[in-house]
């Protein structure tokens, strides 16, 4: 039968859910601190505690100096009882005997109470921190203890608790206490009063793991999430795409009748969603993010200055549905594609080109072409103008106007960025290679000079070059470079030029350098044609021999016909043998593969008649060989 310790150590472990080696360690430990502070032990002395499973009897151990006379007992021992523990034991020597006090039980259990919980409590926050650091980015499942201005008390597994933010909570949702909810954890932070475990339920994570959870198609990786667009209680806009053909990504998204989405819908209280399929042309995805109003045209165009931006052009009936309450449909499609969305009427977008085809001198040969049809848009703006009602035909006509001018801006813009482009080459090909592994502080350049040129982002030596190159304006705009430092700047650039024969010589190198390996290569496949060719004679000697002794002998009056048709056999034979040593011969070497050989139908015939000799395979000539290579 189990001791009363026994029970009462076994009842901790499980209220605790700790394991046994702690709640020995957490006890030991007290006992140490208990007797301690009893004895007034010094921290430098070694003591140790030993805990009795079975009856819960506790033994001291500490460690003394052997002595003659004692004088202190808790620090020193006489030589016979160290002997009792070590015989070896000498004057001087420090022996660990047990040196437990009377009553040492009742004692120790009231002034090692604090410490036992103190210990406990630690294990318990470090097994928290550990097992909720891995769930960082997963929904866990809670239950609602506490409501504050500040925002809720979550209880969690491991008896923690988890805090949700008012930001992180869905705006207008209502949680009450003793709710189960679920909640993705985004951040774990050690403190000294335990982990702090912070939760969500407004976060795009939140939505991607429901949408794992709910979509098998989506956890096995055969759907995948490209990206999600949400502002929490209101609307999302989740793009996905399939890594398999033959799936529909947005109906394994949806579910029968719509099943799996609305049970994420429920979840994120009636929050909407829209799936939408991913595309790599941006203009056609673009047109997906703006559902469900419909697109025009799209047009793209980057810059330095506004970034990536795509006008959107969408008819007049749909420019309120495009934009969106408050213009949320426009901001979460930004937010899901990236660009910078402007979205526009077509009787605004028109008004744009005519003022483009009329102000900008780009522009002049296009319009000279466009004169007609800008006449007829001008008077289609003008009824417009008025509040006269225009056909369906005019708005058309006018799509296809605002199509051929933005095309034609999206073609000056390509020819500018292919510009640019070949000047940044010509500019690169004229830096040296070696500069851009050189530091710029170890540039032969004043100090204030070097510190002025990394704190604008210049690394190497060769970036400095390859800037001056393209525009100095940059490097005297800079705060701190002045005409003299600039001519510094200049001069050491300027000495640092790769000429048009130093390239033409390194790239005449490196394609010598690329033919010589086919070159190569092709000398050792001609090395073993001829010996595989050589290696063939025999084996193919060895086959007419055997073919040879199969052959029957004729009766007498045969002899002679067959001695003529073997000596025009075997001249044949040499010839084709001389042939074969100075031909290429292709099935050799796997690139052909030579038919069955054909034979007469007397040839057949014959061996069925006589039933007496056999007849060797004819020999297909080399030309019909050389035929049957040419046609494959």
């Amino acid at each position: 039968m189990k001791s009363e310790f026994a029970l009462a150590f076994n009842e901790v472990v499980e209220d605790r859910q700790l394991s046994k080696d702690v709640i020995l360690e957490a006890l030991e430990s007290a006992m140490v601190s208990a007797y301690r502070r009893a004895v007034n032990a010094s921290n430098a002395q070694l003591i140790e505690a030993k805990v009795n499973m079975d009856t819960g009897e506790v033994e001291i151990f500490a460690e003394k100096e052997v002595v003659e006379d004692v004088q202190e007992e808790h620090t020193e021992v006489l030589l016979s009882e160290a002997k009792k523990v070590d015989p070896e034991a000498e004057l001087g020597d420090m022996v660990v005997v047990e040196t437990t006090p009377e009553d040492f039980g009742r004692v120790a259990a009231q002034t090692a109470r604090q410490v036992i919980q103190q210990r406990i409590r630690e294990a318990e926050r470090e097994i928290q921190l550990d097992y909720f650091e891995k769930l960082v980015g997963e929904i866990v499942s809670g239950v609602v203890q506490a409501m504050s201005g500040r925002g809720a008390t979550i209880g969690l597994d491991k008896k923690a608790e988890g805090i949700m933010l008012r930001k992180d909570m869905i705006p207008r949702e209502r949680l009450r206490v003793h709710d189960r909810i679920r909640c993705l954890i985004y951040d774990v932070k050690e403190t000294n009063r335990g982990p702090q475990i912070y939760l969500s339920r407004a976060h795009r994570k939140f939505l991607r793991r429901l949408l794992e959870n709910e979509v098998p198609e989506i956890y096995h990786g055969v759907v995948e999430i490209r990206s999600i667009a949400r502002e929490p209680g209101q609307r999302a806009k989740v793009a996905v795409s399939a890594t398999q053909q033959g799936i529909d990504p947005v109906g394994a998204c949806v579910g029968v009748r719509g099943v799996r989405i609305q049970a994420i819908v429920r979840e994120l209280n009636d929050e909407k969603i829209d799936v939408i399929e991913w595309s790599k042309d941006t203009p056609s995805f673009i047109s997906k993010a703006i559902s469900p109003a419909r697109v025009v045209g799209v047009y793209l165009s980057e810059s330095e200055e506004t970034g990536k931006t795509a006008t959107v052009v969408v008819p007049e009936d749909q420019l309120s549905l495009a934009i969106g309450r408050d213009g949320q449909n426009a901001r979460l499609a930004a937010k899901l594609t990236g660009w910078r969305i402007d979205i526009k009427s077509i009787v605004e977008a028109a008004g744009e080109s005519m003022v483009k085809l009329r102000e900008d001198p780009d522009y002049q040969e296009m319009a000279v072409r466009e004169a007609e049809a800008m006449e007829k848009v001008a008077v289609f703006l003008e009824k417009k103008a008025e509040g006269r009602p225009l056909p369906p035909e005019d708005y058309d006509f006018m799509a296809n106007f605002i199509d051929r001018v933005e095309k034609r801006v999206e073609k000056k813009r390509r020819e500018e960025d292919l510009e640019e482009q070949r000047r940044y080459e010509e500019a690169l090909a004229t830096v040296p290679e070696l500069t851009f592994e050189i530091n710029i502080l170890d540039v032969d350049l004043k100090e204030h000079i070097l510190y002025i040129l990394q704190e604008a982002g210049i690394e190497t030596l060769g970036d400095l070059v390859l800037q001056m190159r393209l525009d100095t304006d940059k490097i005297l705009a800079l705060n701190g470079i002045g005409p003299k430092s600039f001519e510094q700047i200049s001069e050491l650039t300027d000495g640092l030029r790769v000429t048009p024969e130093e390239a033409a010589a390194a790239e005449a190198k490196a394609a010598a350098a690329e033919e010589a390996q086919p070159e190569e290569a092709v000398e050792e496949e001609v090395e073993e044609a001829p010996a595989a060719e050589v290696e063939a004679e025999p084996e193919a000697e060895t086959k007419e021999v055997a073919e040879e002794e199969e052959i029957e002998e004729p009766k007498e009056t045969a002899a002679e016909e067959e001695a003529e048709e073997e000596e025009e056999e075997e001249e044949e034979d040499k010839k084709d043998k001389f042939d074969e040593l100075f031909s290429y011969d292709a099935r050799k070497y796997g690139y052909y593969e030579d038919e069955k050989a054909g034979f007469d139908e007397d040839e057949k015939e014959e061996p069925r008649k006589s039933g007496k000799k056999k007849k060797r395979k004819k020999r297909r000539s080399d030309s019909e060989n050389a035929d049957d290579w040419e046609e494959w």
